[in-house]
């Protein structure tokens, strides 16, 4: 979170600075219009790129398959759109990266490796507390055999034990 709002304070000084200095090199109105073309050349591709890759998540929805890359895919097109309609060169820069399929398969696949890595975790996680629970659960309900307080209240669910034995 606090690298998000980083980026955002930088990005803008960053941005402005490089105007500066493209500006002096070549002028405002070649700038502007150079601001302007990539505006437009980007959102051309973007289109025929995100048509492209929605086409693919949906012959793999179709086949059966979890449009895993392909999704990851569309979520960086999504961002390239927004950093191409985001006035500048910067911006530009890594928005027109983003439309290179080879970069967008890299990216796409580091992307994944970091969700699978936090679904384990989440799972591992989940799995350990759920047999904590279900331990806790047994314990209370043997005692509670012992003790008048019963609860009588019936929980149902699924175990599975992962303990080594």
């Amino acid at each position: 979170m606090q690298l998000l709002l980083l980026l955002f304070i930088i990005t803008p000084i960053i941005e402005i600075a490089v105007f500066i200095q493209v500006g002096d090199l070549m002028g405002l109105g070649p700038t502007l219009l150079m601001v302007l073309a990539t505006a437009i050349l980007g959102v051309h591709l973007l289109k025929k790129q995100g048509l492209h890759t929605w086409q693919q998540i949906q012959t793999q929805l179709a086949q059966g398959q979890v449009p895993a890359m392909a999704m990851a895919s569309a979520a960086q097109l999504l961002f390239a759109g927004g950093l191409l309609l985001t006035p500048g060169f910067v911006t530009d820069t890594i928005g027109f990266l983003l439309l290179i399929p080879a970069v967008r398969y890299l990216v796409a696949a580091q992307m994944l490796k970091r969700w699978t890595s936090k679904a384990s975790n989440f799972q591992a996680t989940y799995s350990h507390t759920a047999n904590y629970s279900y331990h806790t659960q047994k314990s209370q309900q043997q005692s509670s055999k012992y003790h008048s307080h019963h609860s009588g209240r019936t929980v149902e669910g699924d175990y599975e034990d992962q303990s080594p034995h």
